[in-house]
């Protein structure tokens, strides 16, 4: 019988180990973005495809098929932001393993960006991940490197202080740099200030979370891989940095 010249060795284990591993780990990369509702959209299209064919659609069939033959540019072009944040994860030393901030570091951000929030005064507070945002810190950034804490982040966004523009860089529980300059997202039909515009560009082109203060309305925001979650209290904050931190 056919079924037994078949062998599994070590190598077919270790094969099928690392296709397992690869496939999770993409899984996890497009949890809860975009790309995931695209890629939807192209099985939607492949089942489509071989339904045309099998119910002889010859038009529909061949609209399709020439679709697929531009398939990987329009991957390239449709997911580049993704593209760039996953090959930047891939390339981190944190690919498995996520850097953990400490619960008693979440509180002092947390009381930190209420009370700034009460007083009105703008914030936004940058929380490296897996990939390292040293292109972030370099640019015309001042080198703080301290150990995190309420009273610090209050003075640096303190409205009169030297550093209040731009946002601070936090990893591993110390404030790396202050007054970074973030990439700004374009603002498609959002009345989105600078702040909100630079949390959304820079979580658009990393894994980092980052959170806006805003300056105006007294609000506290959170934004990950390029979406905002707005209007938080105390308790949400929290949540949601435990949650992703």
């Amino acid at each position: 019988m056919i079924l037994e010249h078949i062998v599994f060795d070590w190598r077919d284990a270790l094969d099928i180990t690392l296709v397992g591993v690869l496939l999770y780990q993409v899984i996890q990369l497009l949890r809860g973005t975009r790309a995931l509702a695209v890629l939807s959209g192209l099985g939607v299209l492949t089942a489509l495809y071989f339904m045309s064919r099998s119910m002889g659609l010859y038009t529909l069939s061949w609209l399709l098929q020439h679709i697929f033959g531009s398939l990987f540019i329009l991957i390239v072009v449709i997911f580049q932001n993704d593209i760039r944040q996953a090959l930047g994860e891939v390339g981190s030393r944190h690919f498995f393993r996520k850097k953990r901030v400490q619960a008693g570091l979440v509180d002092e951000v947390v009381s930190a960006c209420v009370e700034m929030a009460r007083l009105r005064v703008g914030a936004l507070i940058v929380f490296e991940r897996s990939m390292q945002l040293g292109d972030m810190v370099k640019r015309e950034s001042v080198t703080v490197d301290a150990r995190l804490s309420r009273q610090l982040l209050m003075n640096i966004f303190y409205p009169k202080a030297p550093l209040h523009d731009g946002a601070v860089v936090v990893s591993r529980g110390r404030i790396l740099a202050a007054a970074c300059i973030l990439p700004l997202a374009e603002a498609r039909g959002q009345s989105f200030g600078t702040r909100h515009r630079a949390a959304l560009g820079a979580t658009a082109e990393s894994d980092a979370v980052v959170v806006v203060v805003s300056e105006e309305r007294g609000e506290i925001s959170v934004a990950i891989k390029g979406e905002l979650i707005r209007n938080l209290d105390a308790a949400r904050l929290k949540q949601v940095l435990h949650d992703v931190l």
